[in-house]
């Protein structure tokens, strides 16, 4: 459905009838005028919620928030299981087919607190990898699937995406292919560029042997290849597209939404650096790119979010991560996961010991962050979930950090 003619900045109410069935009843809110400057963003990000792994209480309290707008950054369904200490259990093997992927939806839909924040407020939405298939990239599956096979997986997986989420109709036309990242404006406060960091991505480089595809760590001495200078994240039309975007962008706070943490984040011990290849790590010469565009055009309060690590991040955001003296020119925040197992404590800790640009990191909470945005000030609070196994579990919070107009970097509240 596409609502028309609605007036700008205001509340409405909505059901669905079909037959003798009605709906529970829905609350949205429309955006601002585009030239409205006296609004205020009340934003939450979410990410990854596995259904096996936890309730949902991070939702109830979303739900209880009068939020403007809930953005979730990524694997809002997931295709496999895995882990011990399920709370509850995936119906049926890993999703292939059209049908697998709706039967997937239908399950994670059938939990009242994601219902809950459905009908709290509007939505906007991207995927991640679990959507479809791990750590796949383009037209390449982790297992290497013949391609004409895996393009049908994930044309069953998109349109299962689109018939579930608040997508608009043109969104999806058919096929293998759909886009997702736009523009989203806010008044004059803010804008929000999407951005799809799976469809069109280059293939990951140095995966596991014993996998062949997908991300991998690696020693940053060992693979050479991740350097190379045209490897993109985005694809060559998207990052057009985004550097256009942001330079005509009038908005006080630039807000680029993308799935995964964007800082450089080494993980090894003393004497080696080992990253990640499926995030920005596997892609910095693209990363450098975007950073730098960001700096040279002076853009206004630029803000990246994301999610995708399973632990809660507040960052800032250079040009060299490797030069202490490189200009902060843009900050970050990171949202842990809705439910799905975060990584240990001890590499928590190594994460924030080499990584000093990483301000705050918190592996061991899921839960979400609350964003709230003003003309002069932006706020996040990271709410963390006492315990992912009880549905009503208390929610709290974890830490607040803050990016004052025109300052770009965070600093603890």
């Amino acid at each position: 459905v596409q609502a028309r003619g609605l007036a700008p900045g205001r509340p409405y109410w909505y059901r669905f009838r079909a037959g003798d069935a009605h709906s529970p009843v829905g609350r949205t809110r429309t955006a601002p005028a585009a030239d409205d400057t006296q609004t205020r963003l009340r934003l939450a990000v979410a990410s990854c919620q596995h259904y096996e792994h936890g309730f949902f209480a991070a939702y109830r309290d979303m739900a209880e928030q009068e939020l403007d707008l809930v953005l979730h950054v990524g694997d809002y369904i997931y295709e496999s299981s895995w882990g011990k200490g399920k709370v509850r259990e995936h119906h049926g093997s890993e999703p292939y087919t059209l049908a697998d992927y709706r039967n997937r939806y239908a399950q994670y839909r059938t939990d009242l607190q994601l219902q809950a924040a459905h009908a709290a407020c509007p939505w906007l939405v991207l995927w991640d990898d679990h959507e479809v298939d791990n750590d796949y990239a383009n037209d390449r599956s982790q297992d290497l699937d013949p391609v004409e096979a895996f393009l049908a997986r994930r044309a069953a997986a998109y349109q299962a995406y689109f018939e579930h989420m608040p997508l608009p109709p043109q969104t999806w036309a058919g096929g293998h292919s759909m886009r997702i990242y736009g523009t989203h404006a806010h008044g004059a406060l803010a804008r929000l560029q999407l951005l799809d960091m799976r469809q069109y991505r280059d293939y990951h480089v140095c995966p596991r042997p014993t996998r062949k595809a997908g991300g991998n760590q690696v020693n940053v001495l060992e693979c050479p290849e991740r350097t190379q200078a045209q490897r993109s994240m985005l694809g060559t039309a998207q990052e057009q597209w985004l550097d256009g975007a942001l330079a005509a962008s009038p908005a006080r706070w630039n807000v680029i939404a993308q799935t995964t943490l964007m800082a450089q984040a080494d993980r090894g011990n003393a004497d080696n650096r080992i990253v990640y290849t499926d995030g920005w790590d596997g892609y910095p010469a693209a990363r450098e790119r975007l950073l730098q565009s960001i700096a040279a055009r002076r853009l206004a309060n630029p803000v990246v979010l994301g999610g995708d690590v399973h632990f809660a991040a507040a960052c800032d955001l250079r040009v060299n991560f490797d030069d202490a003296k490189s200009p902060v020119v843009a900050s970050e925040f990171v949202s842990t996961s809705i439910s799905s197992y975060g990584p240990s404590r001890a590499r928590n800790e190594v994460l924030l010991e080499k990584n000093p640009h990483i301000r705050f990191a918190n592996s061991t909470r899921r839960g979400y962050t609350r964003h709230e945005v003003g003309a002069k000030r932006w706020e996040a609070t990271f709410r963390a979930v006492q315990d992912p196994a009880d549905a009503q579990s208390r929610v709290f919070n974890l830490a607040q950090y803050v990016v004052e107009d025109g300052h770009p970097g965070v600093v603890k509240s």
